[in-house]
């Protein structure tokens, strides 16, 4: 299958769920030990507000290859039918490139290259 056929938000679907497995790990060697603080201090990475600061942080200061950019744009310009109820449609749509851009990574089998941004956005200053 060509990952370019896919649907953006089939790669963010799948981006979700492996972007928050690497903050969750992050969270928990933080020695977090109670489950409520977990979620919480979860929300400063995987809210749609949170990840859409991120994803411009990261396209700020270069983070991101070519092609990776032109999964974002697929993503950002993808039409959805979901209407966000926490945030602004904008921030959705940012939101969901971010994940769709790991999603892409994580169906190409890069997985050296999500723990590198993973790195850059649990190790740095967002």
């Amino acid at each position: 299958m060509n990952v370019l056929e896919l649907n953006p938000l089939v790669l963010a679907y799948l981006g979700d769920s492996v972007y928050e497995s690497h903050v969750r790990r992050y969270l928990i060697d933080q020695k977090i030990a109670n489950v409520n603080d977990l979620q919480t201090e979860s929300l400063n990475y995987v809210s749609a507000k949170s990840q859409a600061r991120i994803l411009e942080y990261l396209q700020e200061n270069d983070c991101f290859y070519e092609d990776e950019l032109d999964i974002i744009r697929r993503a950002r310009n993808t039409k959805s039918t979901h209407h966000p109820k926490s945030c602004d449609i904008l921030t959705y749509k940012h939101a969901t490139a971010l994940e769709a851009v790991v999603g892409y990574l994580s169906f190409l089998g890069r997985e050296e290259r999500i723990l590198e941004l993973m790195n850059v956005i649990l190790g740095g200053t967002i």
